[in-house]
């Protein structure tokens, strides 16, 4: 199993139990619907992410209720401030208890390094685990066009592998990527024990909504991702359990399956 809280990062691959990598992205407006997802899926599902709309809904009391509940929570929140600012997020994430967090690759390494050492800091003072920080890479929503409208040149890939080698050095625990792009990283940052959560996540049964870069769960893992985030495939399904229940299956087969050419 993964030691990742103040023992040392290892891979999530060494997990016995496929659903320990899959989160569910709780992508509603309303606390009493995120427990009570919890509670369905906490059988079907190793983590539950909480982001910026169900975050600035329900505020750090439902991270807390979530974690208090043993619940496993990935606070996707993507900071990206000034150093001291995010320093500052990261310190108040580690206490909240959560399992990880993010912050964007592309603050820089001052940023970077501040949010590290703050977490670190703390979780010595106040006897805390140290939660897996993860570097955005790209969201999955940016394509080449996209990139090209705020003045970056080449492709996702390259500024994937750019951002995520700069995590690595910098310190972070991972990277937050596209499935894409993750034999890439794979090359580039060669640690076995660098975590890559990818989001926009699938079925293989799903199309892929709004956003560009995705990959179903099994393809996913097969290229060598670590976690798999899935939200509307889960959410929008009239049966939220079984839904969940055929990701976790998928993760497994693709877990005893060769890694395919993506």
């Amino acid at each position: 199993m993964l030691s990742h809280r103040g023992e040392g990062l290892g891979r999530i691959s060494t997990m016995n139990d496929p659903k320990d990598r899959l989160i569910v992205a709780l992508d509603v407006d309303r606390a009493d619907r995120a427990l009570e997802l919890c509670e369905q899926l906490r059988e079907t599902a190793g983590m539950f992410k909480i982001g910026m709309q169900l975050f600035t809904a329900a505020g750090p009391e439902l991270v807390r209720k979530i974690v208090a509940g043993k619940g496993r929570v990935f606070l996707d929140l993507k900071y990206h401030d000034i150093p001291n600012t995010v320093a500052m997020a990261a310190i108040e994430a580690t206490r909240l208890g959560v399992s990880m967090f993010n912050i964007h690759a592309s603050g820089g390494r001052e940023m970077i390094e501040a949010a590290v050492a703050a977490v670190a800091e703390v979780a010595a003072r106040e006897n805390l685990e140290v939660p897996i920080i993860l570097g955005v890479t790209l969201l999955t929503s940016i394509d080449e066009e996209t990139l090209s409208q705020i003045g970056i040149g080449g492709s996702p890939a390259e500024s994937v592998q750019r951002l995520a080698v700069l995590a690595k050095s910098a310190g972070l625990h991972g990277v937050v990527a596209s499935a894409h792009e993750v034999p890439v990283i794979r090359s580039q940052v060669p640690d076995p024990g660098f975590v890559i959560v990818c989001p926009g996540v699938r079925s293989g049964r799903n199309v892929a909504d709004d956003q560009r870069r995705v990959m179903s769960a099994a393809d996913a893992i097969r290229a060598g991702a670590d976690y798999v985030v899935v939200g509307r495939p889960i959410l929008n399904a009239s049966d939220p359990v079984k839904a969940s229940r055929m990701i976790v299956e998928e993760i497994g087969d693709a877990s005893r399956s060769p890694v395919p050419n993506i």
